[in-house]
């Protein structure tokens, strides 16, 4: 899997940790447990810090970048949808991101908050806790409630599962 060190700036990921072989990994990116970055995502800590808490999951195609010397932390069980963009300092826990989303510089993303299928976040926009966002430019359009919280665990628990079963259950066949 392509892993780089740039000017002496190196990932550290867990060994619980699961990288697909087509992710791309850059610079000071920290992988906590039981996180999964799938296919074709990219992870760029070239000028600052991507740090990823456990049990999150980064779908495919998604791109995480971030300023420089700045950090961008995500929290415990977020949920990043497949070729959502991100540049932002923050996801707090249990969040959801949804697929194609772009969230820009220094957004603020709160727990449990959902960040609908390609929603525009624009800079500097700081997302409350436990909201539902949607649109260009993102606007709340609900609460989350229970029901979504059982969905996004569902989801959440998928993602676990499969970075723990992905590093002897996918083998390359061709």
């Amino acid at each position: 899997m392509p892993i780089y060190e740039f000017e002496g700036r190196r990932p550290a990921i867990a060994e619980t940790a699961y990288v697909a072989e087509t992710a791309i990994i850059i610079g000071d990116v920290r992988l906590a447990e039981n996180v999964y970055i799938g296919h074709g995502a990219i992870l760029r800590g070239d000028y600052g810090t991507i740090d990823i808490s456990p049990q999150t999951a980064v779908e495919e195609g998604a791109v995480l970048h971030i300023n420089p010397g700045a950090v961008c932390k995500i929290g415990r069980r977020v949920t990043i949808g497949h070729g959502a963009k991100l540049h932002c300092l923050e996801i707090a826990d249990a969040a959801v991101i949804g697929i194609g989303a772009i969230l820009s510089f220094n957004v603020k993303v709160g727990g449990w908050s959902i960040v609908a299928e390609g929603a525009v976040v624009p800079n500097g926009r700081k997302i409350p806790p436990g909201v539902i966002v949607a649109g260009n430019p993102a606007a709340e359009i609900g609460k989350v409630g229970d029901r979504h919280r059982r969905f996004w665990n569902y989801g959440k628990d998928l993602y676990v599962d499969l970075a723990a079963r992905y590093p002897e259950g996918c083998k390359r066949i061709g």
